[in-house]
C-alpha cells in the first residue's frame, strides 16, 4: 500500500516539477523577446492627431464675443476674459498704469473689500485672478460646476464694479516701487530691461518699462486707473473664453444675465508700429560686481505672430534653441558644461515682437560662451540633417496635444485663436503644418530672420573679470554700462 502512495506521490511530484519547468520556459522565452535593444532609441510611434470639439460663438446684447467650449470628463469650468487694452495702450506719463488697473480689479469691488472678496472666492473653492500685458488685460476664473452661478456673480462684480480704494492703490503703489529697488540686485531683471530697451528702443511700447517708473507709480492716482477702466474696459473691446462642463446655451443665458449691464462704447484701437531692426552688432556690458554669473542675451527683432513663416520658424527654432536637445543647450551645456540650460526663442505678438538666445553661464568662461552662441546662430543657416529636422518635427507634434489636456490649457488656445483671428481648423491642421515643413524651409527661414551681422548683445556681469575675454573674441564693439543706465536712477520709497 506504502508502494502505491509513493509511486502516486512520485508521479505527482513529477507533474508539478514539469508544470514549473514549462511556465519558467516560457516566461523565459517571453522574457527574452520582450527585452529592449539598447543599441538604438526605440521607434516612435505614429505622430498623433488633434481633433477636438466644436467651438461655439456668440454674442451677447451689449457685444461681447463668447466663445465656448464643452468639455465634460471633470466637472470644472474655466472662463477667461480678455480686454483688448494693456501697456501699449499707455502714454509715456503714465506707464505702468495698464497693469496697475488690472491688478486693483479684486483689490475691492460692489462695495465689498479686498479681504472680503478674497475670503468670499475662497469659500467657493473658486480662483479669480487679473493681470495686465502689452496688448490685453485678462481676468480669468475657475470654478467646479456645482459653484459656478456664486462664483459667476462675484467675477461679474470684479469686472463690471471695481472700486479702486485708495488704500489699496497706496499700498500695490509700494509694492511696485519695492520691485523696482530690488530689480537693481537681479541680473535677469537688469538683462531683461536692457534687452527691450536695445532692441525695441526707449519710445517704442516694446521697449518701455511695462512695471512702471518712480514718477509714474508715485504720481498715480485712483482717477488715473478710473479713466483708463473708463477708457477701454467695455464689452465690444473684449471676448470671454469658457471651458468646461457646461451647456452652451446654459452658459450664454447665464452670462446675458450677470454681463448684460456691461456699456459697450467706441474704443480707439491702439496700433504698434514695426520697430527698426538693430544695426550692427554691439555687446552692451553692464556691471554687475561680484555677479556670480554672466546673464547674456542675445537679440534682435524677430517677427509677428501673423506671419506666414510661423511653421518654418517654430520647426527651426526648435533645432536651434527651442528644446532640451536643442544645438545651444547641447553646446552650452552638454559638451562645455558652461551652463544648466540654454535655449532661443521668438516673441510672437501683433506686431513683430524679439529673438532672443540666452543662457546664463559661469563668469570664467562668458567670452567662450559667447564665441559658442555666435557659432551656433551663424550654423542655423547652413543645411541641417535629415534626422534633426524629424527630431524637432516630432517634438513639437507629440506635445502639441497636450494643450488641450485639462480646460486651462484649452482656453489659453482658445484665447490665441480669438486674439489672432485664427482659422476654425486651426488646431486640427496645427501638426499637419509641422509635419510639412522642409529642410529648405528651415534654411530660407534661418537666413531671412537670423541674421548676426545685426544683433543686441547683452551681457550683465562683473565687468572686472570678464571685459578683456568678450573684448578679445572681436564679436562687436563693447559699450560700457552700469544697472542705473539701463533701469535709470534708484527709485526712493
Amino acid at each position: 500500500m506504502k508502494t502505491i502512495i509513493n509511486r502516486q506521490l512520485s508521479i505527482v511530484n513529477f507533474m508539478k516539477i514539469a508544470v514549473l519547468f514549462f511556465f519558467i520556459t516560457l516566461f523565459s522565452h517571453q522574457a527574452y523577446a520582450q527585452s529592449p535593444d539598447r543599441t538604438k532609441p526605440p521607434a516612435l510611434g505614429p505622430t498623433p492627431s488633434v481633433k477636438i470639439n466644436a467651438v461655439q460663438k456668440f454674442e451677447l446684447k451689449n457685444g461681447l464675443q463668447v466663445i465656448v467650449y464643452e468639455k465634460h470628463e471633470v466637472p470644472i469650468v474655466q472662463m477667461n476674459l480678455v480686454i483688448k487694452a494693456g501697456s501699449v495702450n499707455e502714454s509715456n506719463d503714465k506707464l505702468g498704469l495698464a497693469g496697475l488697473t488690472a491688478n486693483m480689479l479684486d483689490e475691492g469691488a460692489a462695495g465689498k473689500s479686498s479681504l472680503e472678496l478674497s475670503d468670499a472666492i475662497d469659500f467657493l473653492g473658486t480662483s479669480i485672478n487679473s493681470n495686465g500685458g502689452l496688448h490685453t488685460t485678462g481676468v480669468s476664473m475657475r470654478s467646479t460646476v456645482s459653484k459656478f452661478d456664486e462664483s459667476l456673480k462675484l467675477f461679474a462684480d470684479i469686472v463690471l464694479h471695481p472700486d479702486f480704494p485708495s488704500e489699496e492703490l497706496a499700498r500695490l503703489q509700494k509694492q511696485y516701487l519695492t520691485s523696482l529697488m530690488q530689480a537693481y540686485d537681479q541680473p535677469r531683471a537688469i538683462a531683461a530691461a536692457a534687452s527691450s530697451q536695445f532692441v525695441f528702443g526707449k519710445e517704442h511700447p516694446y521697449g518701455r518699462t511695462t512695471v512702471g517708473t518712480e514718477q509714474s507709480l508715485k504720481n498715480f492716482t485712483v482717477d488715473d486707473l478710473k479713466n483708463f477702466y473708463a477708457a477701454y474696459y467695455h464689452p465690444n473691446n473684449s471676448f470671454l473664453v469658457v471651458v468646461g462642463d457646461i451647456k452652451a446655451n446654459d452658459v450664454v443665458a447665464k452670462l446675458e444675465s450677470a454681463l448684460g449691464s456691461w456699456e459697450k462704447k467706441e474704443v480707439p484701437a491702439a496700433v504698434v508700429s514695426q520697430a527698426k531692426q538693430v544695426k550692427e552688432r554691439k555687446i552692451y556690458l553692464v556691471d554687475k560686481p561680484e555677479a556670480a554669473q554672466s546673464v547674456i542675451r542675445v537679440c534682435r527683432v524677430g517677427v509677428n505672430r501673423m506671419t506666414e513663416d510661423y511653421f518654418p520658424l517654430l520647426v527651426m527654432n526648435t533645432i536651434l534653441g527651442g528644446s532640451f536637445t536643442s544645438r545651444l543647450n547641447n553646446n552650452l551645456r552638454e559638451k562645455n558644461g558652461y551652463t544648466y540650460g540654454a535655449g532661443s526663442g521668438f516673441g510672437f505678438r501683433p506686431s513683430a515682437g524679439p529673438f532672443t538666445a540666452s543662457s546664463d553661464v559661469q563668469t570664467d568662461v562668458t567670452d567662450k560662451a559667447l564665441k559658442e552662441f555666435m557659432k551656433e546662430l551663424e550654423g542655423i543657416s547652413k543645411p541641417v540633417s535629415d534626422e534633426e529636422l524629424n527630431r524637432a518635427k516630432n517634438y513639437i507634434a507629440l506635445g502639441y496635444p497636450d494643450n488641450f489636456s485639462n480646460v486651462s490649457s484649452i482656453a489659453g488656445q482658445l484665447v490665441e485663436m480669438v486674439l489672432y483671428n485664427l482659422p476654425a481648423d486651426y488646431f486640427n491642421t496645427y501638426i499637419g503644418k509641422v509635419m510639412a515643413v522642409k529642410k529648405e524651409d528651415v534654411r530660407r527661414v534661418a537666413k531671412k530672420y537670423i541674421d548676426t551681422d545685426d544683433l543686441a548683445i547683452i551681457i550683465v556681469g562683473d565687468k572686472a573679470k570678464v571685459e578683456k575675454g568678450v573684448q578679445a573674441t572681436k564679436v562687436g564693439k563693447i559699450i560700457n554700462m552700469v544697472p542705473t543706465d539701463v533701469l535709470g536712477p534708484m527709485p526712493k520709497l
